[in-house]
């Protein structure tokens, strides 16, 4: 297939997530998001493995769930698009509004 490619809003929701754990554990903090980054790698060979986001009903737009986190990705031609790395409980299309992300 091709690249994964991270916007800047799914950094940023990286960021703000092992902020977040490392008020407890720094060291967990790295290493849950190292597993994430590495549950992300496959996409490259495999941009279906994710299921369909019910919410948007389209093929092109993916996730992938891992604990509590909805990795939301979207494929085009050769290249996924990670656009949202979010907690399972929040409102995905409020989120998706809120944050513009561009899905075209």
């Amino acid at each position: 297939m091709g690249a994964v490619n991270w916007s800047i809003t799914a950094q940023q929701d990286l960021e703000n997530i092992g902020d977040y754990i490392a008020k407890d554990s720094p060291f967990y903090a790295v290493n849950f998001i190292e597993k994430i980054l590495q549950h992300t790698d496959r996409l490259g060979t495999f941009p279906e493995s994710g299921r369909v986001v019910p919410e948007f009903n389209r093929a092109d737009i993916r996730e992938l769930i891992f604990h509590n986190y909805r990795i939301v990705y979207q494929v085009k031609d050769t290249h996924v698009f990670i656009v949202s790395v979010s907690h399972g409980s929040m409102d995905i299309v409020r989120k998706s509004k809120r944050e513009n992300w561009e899905i075209g």
